[in-house]
């Protein structure tokens, strides 16, 4: 089992080793941006899925809400920047709002960005499936299936490996699909300027006169658009996985992701106009754009592949960004305090875990639609947008550094611009699932409040001074009651009575018996014995050896006068095959679990392991 496991997730790795695991600017694109670059393969497609229904006259606005998430993309791109800047320990929103902002607006930015990691990987590796889908219609029926081989056996294995690990395996993806999308979208624009019509055929400028219903439309459209801006935050969470100078490589990281996003949604964009494209079932739009300028040749196949791949891979950005997270969070008593844990290769493989069963329960749920999920989508990032800008606000006004009064600016822009696109959001997706978010998040905020507060009260309970500690040690002759329940006479209770003597104390033994038969001939054989220990005999009319058990230390707590302590000591055995417990009575593990949740009782058990 150890060597399956090394081959699987590798050689355990030395503290000291973490410095090699940091990443150049150009693993870091890969291992960041593929999430925000990836969402070029839904983002267009979902505004068009709006604003194209039959009866409706509305495509034309396609252009207007792509223009609206190219100007939001920069707002936010530089907004981040200064996240950045301000808070080099990583964390993102949810680090910047809990130093400026106080505890209720950072776990609602925490609260937020699980949200969006969580859903981030579910609609990633779903789009991804549909891609596939898309190429080869016979998989029809198997999204589900596919959606959860990819998570579990590509996704969580290669993360727990390590950041090194992963960023070698998905570095290349990442850049074979930017380098066949900006080839397409350079092909298609060729293709329109030196073709006979129209760079943009009239059917798809065609628009309904403004009125309440296209007002609709059109936000829900720009609010399915923005999430084209899902990721853009994981860089300011990872600044630590950066080699050094890491805030300057994570800031230019920063700017090389938007540059390239905003390329890709313009000229996707512009293409799906020219080519006046629709919605198809089970066939996605950049899929029909592909065929539209490659036909079903090898290039066709290659953006279909890649598109798979990275829409895959993007999935990859949460599990770079919400286990860092988690693991700050945990730092700070809010979550529980494993989720802050390194694993043996230097990752964080709890919070791995955790990010890939929530994410497996959300695909299962929603059936690994793309469509349903994307309804959930966006609220979450955009409100940690909006509250890490109004904390860098309060930072800017508080420090009054060189240069405050244009950060203030530019960051209070930020916060009114996203804070208008979470409530545009709320609002247009509340019917389609966003309202199933809205109640995630404060549902969280209580979690993560009573965790903390269990934290601090537990570190209430154990804090002593040096006197008391001193005064608990000077006790002198502690007496200590040394319970064994025993079945009969065999090598194991030897055994037991034996350790239970070493380790000082009255040793009483306990023996339960539910017929005259069998308590007979225990008697006959324990006098033969003549050993001097104590025993109590039981008998036990209802069959039960548990419930004689619990009732007879319960009268021991209960004129417990000269013993400091109750230790019971149950013995156990152990198969030589695991098989061999499926063979036997639970009867010492139950003795265990419930003894142990007794105040003032201390459970030990002795194992007897058996050879054959």
């Amino acid at each position: 089992m150890l060597n399956f496991r090394r081959l699987i997730i590798g050689r355990p790795l030395r503290t000291e080793e973490g410095g090699h695991e940091r990443l150049p600017k150009w693993k870091a694109l890969s291992i960041f941006s593929s999430d925000a670059l990836s969402s070029v393969g839904y983002g267009p497609e979902q505004i068009i899925v709006t604003l194209a229904i039959p009866g409706m006259i509305a495509y034309g606005y396609f252009g207007y809400a792509t223009m609206a998430v190219m100007a939001l993309l920069a707002i936010v791109t530089l907004s981040y920047v200064q996240v950045a800047r301000a808070n080099p320990g990583g964390g993102g929103s949810y680090s910047i709002a809990l130093q400026n902002l106080g505890e209720t607006p950072a776990l609602i930015a925490a609260a937020s960005l699980v949200a969006d990691y969580v859903l981030t990987v579910a609609v990633s590796v779903s789009s991804g499936t549909e891609a596939l889908v898309s190429a080869f219609p016979s998989l029809i029926g198997m999204e589900v299936t596919i959606d959860l081989v990819v998570l579990f056996l590509i996704l969580t294995i290669v993360n727990l490996r390590g950041v090194r690990e992963s960023s070698n395996i998905f570095v290349w993806p990442t850049y074979f699909f930017i380098l066949g999308i900006l080839c397409m979208i350079g092909t298609g624009i060729y293709n329109a300027l030196t073709s006979a019509g129209p760079i943009i055929p009239a059917e798809s400028l065609a628009k309904q006169e403004v009125n309440w219903i296209i007002i609709v439309l059109a936000l829900r459209a720009f609010s399915n658009g923005c999430s084209s801006m899902t990721g853009i935050e994981a860089i300011s969470n990872g600044i630590p996985m950066f080699k050094e100078p890491s805030v300057n490589n994570s800031i230019k990281t920063t700017y090389s992701m938007a540059a390239l996003l905003g390329t890709m949604i313009a000229g996707i964009s512009f293409l799906f106009m020219h080519y006046h494209l629709l919605p198809v079932e089970n066939v996605t739009m950049l899929s029909q754009l592909a065929e539209k300028i490659f036909g079903r040749g090898w290039a066709y196949y290659y953006i279909q592949l890649t598109t798979m791949l990275i829409l895959y891979l993007a999935a990859n950005t949460a599990y770079n960004g919400l286990p860092p997270l988690l693991s700050i969070m945990a730092r700070d008593s809010y979550v529980p305090r494993y989720l802050g844990e390194k694993g043996e290769r230097l990752g964080y493989s709890n919070g791995i875990l955790f990010l890939s069963l929530v994410s497996a329960a959300l695909i299962i749920i929603f059936n690994g639609d793309v469509e349903h999920l994307i309804s959930l989508y966006a609220i979450g990032v955009f409100l940690s947008f909006t509250i890490a800008q109004s904390s860098l606000v309060v930072k800017w006004k508080k420090e009054k550094e060189q240069g405050w009064i244009y950060r203030t600016a530019l960051n209070s822009f930020g916060a009114f611009v996203t804070g208008i696109v979470v409530i545009v959001i709320a609002i247009t997706k509340f019917a389609h699932g966003a309202w199933i978010v809205m109640f995630f998040i404060p549902a969280m905020i209580y979690i993560f409040k009573e965790v903390h507060k269990h934290y601090i009260t537990t570190a209430d309970q154990l804090r002593i001074t040096s006197e008391e500690f001193i005064g608990l040690l000077e006790v002198s002759n502690p007496k200590n009651l040394i319970v064994v329940p025993i079945a009969g006479i065999t090598k194991i209770v030897a055994e037991t009575i034996r350790y239970s003597k070493s380790i000082g104390g009255d040793v009483r033994l306990l023996y339960i018996y539910t017929d005259e038969e069998e308590r007979r001939k225990f008697e006959e054989k324990w006098e033969r014995l003549n050993l001097n220990i104590p025993i109590d005999v039981m008998y036990s009319p209802y069959r039960s050896i548990v419930r004689p058990i619990l009732g007879y230390v319960s009268e021991l707590e209960m004129h417990r006068t000269i013993y400091d302590y109750i230790t019971i000591v149950i013995p156990e055995f152990e198969p030589a095959k695991w098989w061999h417990r499926l063979l036997h009575n639970q009867t010492g593990w139950i003795l265990r679990t419930l003894l142990i949740l007794r105040e003032n009782i201390i459970v030990s058990t002795l194992p007897y392991h058996f050879k054959e």
